[in-house]
């Protein structure tokens, strides 16, 4: 019985180092499974191929002998039940997610398992913290970020655990075949586009975090929003597939700060926990996902889906900073975060959408999809959402464009030079490109209408 194998069932921990529930299967045989269930079919164009390419990276990581990750589709209690049997197994281990959707799956997957004898453990490898362990003094959670931080700061991480030593079956049960799952398939041609810009793998990961730690952290701080610069780290993607841990960005961001990384290496610091923060708000408020996480916004007159919208999609707006930034999306499968928040301000201030709609089309995009920073990214600066940008705050793009593109190199790039020629090769061919569009609507005026808007609410 001691010898029984132990099942990992793997979701976004695509790594080796630093992986709990990995190394809690040592000293005994390892079957990692990977279940496409409907976790995985619901996920957007650019989510499903680049999980694809995170585990098949990973298959490639972890080698032979008997190396190889079970594949199998169906609900995933029935999946696992059935590897039980096949297997004897008599453990199952994963690292925990916090959406709603898979915590309620989770624990009534554990619940069933130990029901019938079978050991059912879960870890924490996903954040620094965990959101049921910060609260406030009064008992409550966090609604506004600058405390938050405060609350965590000189909290101890435990440093990253090293690889563990596996060994697997001697026979591993069937599995289905990844290119019969087709993940990339939504893609259509923009896959061979975006598949250029992929930070892949482990390894990958690792040696960009050492880099930006040697070279770029020090000057993180004042160089970040600068749009033409490669002056942000670029981990959120391989931090969504969990190719690298935060536990292992937090130490060397420690690591950095106490040396010569100094502010650049504390504001990297607090970009990781603002991604904690996402994350307490998703788990205690899990309608941030999908609702006006302020109810009084629900009367807000926002504009549903029709041409305007399409047009923001596809970097048609007539204005150049948000179109450069929406055709950088398209081909990279990412977008500098100064963008992001500028092409959201405009989607939802100057063209008054919805902002469920822009949230959407970056969980169709966004290779670096995360659920709970992607809707609270969205609701900041939408205004309805907790510790949110104030509504009548609205960015100007030109003014913006001249601050942080002054030599019009980003928006050059992706409208005019080598980005905008992959545009065109990733985009359907059914799609003509329109450029030096007029704007759909002047800057001066959407401003006004969307102040007038949000008079009438508050009044």
């Amino acid at each position: 019985m001691s010898m029984a194998p132990i099942i990992y069932w793997m979701r976004r921990d695509f790594r080796l180092a630093d992986n709990p529930a990995l190394t809690a299967c040592r000293g005994r045989p390892v079957i990692p499974v990977v279940i496409r269930d409907g976790s995985v079919t619901a996920l957007g164009a650019a989510p499903s191929f680049r999980l694809g390419r995170a585990l098949e990276e990973f298959c490639k990581t972890l080698g032979p002998p008997g190396g190889s990750v079970i594949l199998r589709t169906g609900d995933a209690l029935e999946v696992l039940e059935a590897l039980i049997v096949e297997t004897g197994a008599t453990k199952v281990v994963w690292n925990r997610l916090y959406d709603p959707q898979a915590r309620d799956r989770d624990s009534k997957i554990k619940a069933a398992l130990r029901d019938r004898g079978i050991e059912a453990e879960s870890f924490n490898a996903h954040l620094l913290f965990e959101p049921w362990t910060v609260e406030t003094g009064t008992g409550g959670f966090y609604r506004v970020y600058t405390p938050f931080w405060r609350a965590v700061r000189d909290r101890d991480v435990p440093a990253p655990l090293p690889v563990p030593k596996l060994t697997f079956p001697d026979r591993m049960p069937d599995s289905e075949s990844l290119r019969d799952w087709a993940l990339s398939a939504p893609m259509h041609r923009g896959a061979a586009i975006v598949e250029k810009h992929l930070l892949l793998g482990e390894k990958a990961a690792q040696d960009r975090l050492a880099e930006f730690m040697d070279r770029r952290v020090a000057s993180y701080r004042d160089d970040r929003d600068f749009l033409a610069l490669d002056a942000t780290s670029g981990l959120s993607e391989p931090l969504t597939y969990g190719e690298i841990s935060p536990r292992q960005c937090w130490n060397a961001g420690w690591r950095a700060m106490e040396g010569a990384g100094g502010k650049g290496a504390e504001h990297f610091l607090k970009e990781l926990v603002w991604r904690e923060f996402a994350y307490h708000l998703m788990f205690h408020s899990p309608e941030i996902l999908t609702g006006n996480w302020r109810p009084e916004w629900n009367d807000f007159p926002w504009q549903g889906d029709g041409e305007a919208a399409e047009r923001w999609r596809f970097g048609e707006t007539g204005v150049e900073i948000v179109d450069a930034a929406m055709r950088e999306l398209y081909v990279t499968g990412r977008m500098h975060n100064r963008a992001r928040m500028l092409v959201a301000s405009y989607l939802t201030k100057h063209l008054m959408v919805d902002w469920r709609i822009g949230c959407d089309w970056f969980a169709d995009t966004l290779v670096d999809w995360d659920p709970a920073s992607n809707a609270m990214g969205w609701q900041w600066v939408a205004g309805s959402g907790p510790d949110a940008a104030p509504f009548f705050r609205i960015f100007n793009p030109d003014t913006q464009a001249e601050k942080f593109d002054r030599k019009a190199v980003y928006r050059t790039h992706w409208l005019h030079g080598a980005g905008a020629r992959d545009f065109a090769a990733a985009i359907p061919r059914s799609r003509t490109i329109r450029n030096r569009l007029c704007p759909m609507i002047s800057l001066s005026e959407g401003r006004e209408r969307a102040l007038a808007a949000y008079k009438a609410l508050k009044g």
